[in-house]
């Protein structure tokens, strides 16, 4: 079997990549290891900023259907102090405006030609077999021949080893993930302390997020610096257990703070964070390219979503404007990615220690405020 494209990865910018070439005539097939679009809950909130995000959705020519998503409201910002004094309360809109990351993936999906993902896909290895072609195989035995193979599978990339030698390193801090339901009728306080859009209440080493997405769902991420040994002495499996433990970090903050945790109404998932090189790069190899987490991985800042769709914008771009030339094109997708990339990686460190380091919480008010 021979495709024009092969994308690997269904994520954001895996469909924005293939969305694009669509929009300029070129075919693609991705392939996907979840078994169907709705295998696996998407996320939360996403801003799309103005200078990554939505030029991607432009170039893939779904800017109304964007705005038909948008919750609007949602890019207040307030920040906390444990007791749950209000720091910093800003309801302002910025331009960037927050959607789902579910209802985002929906209309890329929708916007793609039937059959051009195919589900249930798990790669199980790749291989260059000469002249610029690769081959993937399947974990079902099936495999596929391309002439450009491109990665865009995410932290643990099986496509990267055709290009780079590098591995995420864990970054020394992780984040527990929980939700409540209906939040203004079964958890007022908490409800009220979250606000209308995103909640920092932060201590150096760790915080309690929080972010309204549609009706009353509050969906919160605690992060705490710690080694991963400590995560793992902790029992997943038991959801009460695990929350009271990690709430223990909190102890004698506001319990409508704390209540993020302790109450939250979907078990606690544990998501530990790594990163690759900042100056993560590669030598160009003939047929293949990585985009997204893929290429790039780093510490959550904001960009990760809005860069990786941006590299399959700017990469299906290129590919267009080189129709007979793909070594042209993927010279210039990379060599604009990189220092793109890198300076993304490095903004991502800043906002970490202004979130998380030794000033915290009024460092993160300092950037808000411009140090007013």
């Amino acid at each position: 079997m021979n495709t024009p494209v092969t994308i690997i990865g269904a994520g954001l910018g895996g469909l924005t990549l293939a969305r694009v070439l669509h929009v300029h005539g070129i075919p693609a097939t991705v392939y996907e290891a979840e078994a169907s679009a709705t295998a696996r809950a998407q996320g939360g909130m996403l801003d799309i900023h103005e200078d990554n995000g939505q030029p991607a959705l432009r170039e893939a020519d779904l800017m109304d259907e964007f705005r038909g998503l948008v919750l609007e409201g949602r890019e207040a910002t307030r920040v906390l102090a444990s007791d749950g004094a209000v720091l910093f309360d800003d309801d302002r809109e910025r331009g960037r405006p927050e959607v789902l990351r579910g209802e985002l993936r929906r209309i890329l999906l929708e916007s793609l030609p039937d059959g051009t993902v195919r589900w249930g896909h798990k790669v199980s290895g790749v291989r260059a077999i000469g002249g610029g072609r690769h081959e993937v195989t399947f974990a079902d035995g099936a495999t596929v021949d391309t002439g450009l193979l491109v990665g865009a599978d995410g932290a643990w990339s099986r496509v990267r080893p055709l290009l780079s030698d590098a591995k995420p390193e864990y970054i020394g801090r992780s984040f527990v993930e929980t939700y409540l339901f209906d939040g203004d009728i079964r958890h007022p306080a908490t409800a009220k302390a979250v606000g209308g859009g995103s909640l920092f209440a932060l201590a150096p080493g760790k915080g309690i997020q929080a972010h309204r997405e549609s009706g009353g769902t509050l969906h919160t991420y605690v992060a705490l610096s710690k080694p991963q040994e400590w995560f793992a002495d902790i029992d997943f499996t038991d959801s009460a257990a695990a929350a009271a433990r990690i709430a223990q970090e909190f102890d004698g903050w506001a319990p409508e703070l704390t209540a993020l945790i302790t109450d939250g109404e979907t078990a606690p998932v544990l998501r530990t964070l790594h990163a690759l090189p900042v100056e993560h790069r590669w030598d160009r190899v003939p047929g293949v390219t990585l985009l997204g987490d893929a290429a790039h991985l780093s510490a959550p800042n904001g960009e990760g979503a809005n860069l990786a769709m941006y590299d399959g914008a700017q990469l299906g771009k290129a590919l267009a404007e080189h129709p007979d030339d793909v070594e042209t094109a993927l010279t210039a997708y990379e060599q604009a990615l990189f220092p793109r990339s890198a300076a993304a990686a490095v903004d991502g460190v800043e906002l970490f220690d202004l979130l998380f380091g030794d000033g915290a919480p009024h460092s993160l008010i300092d950037m808000f405020t411009g140090g007013e």
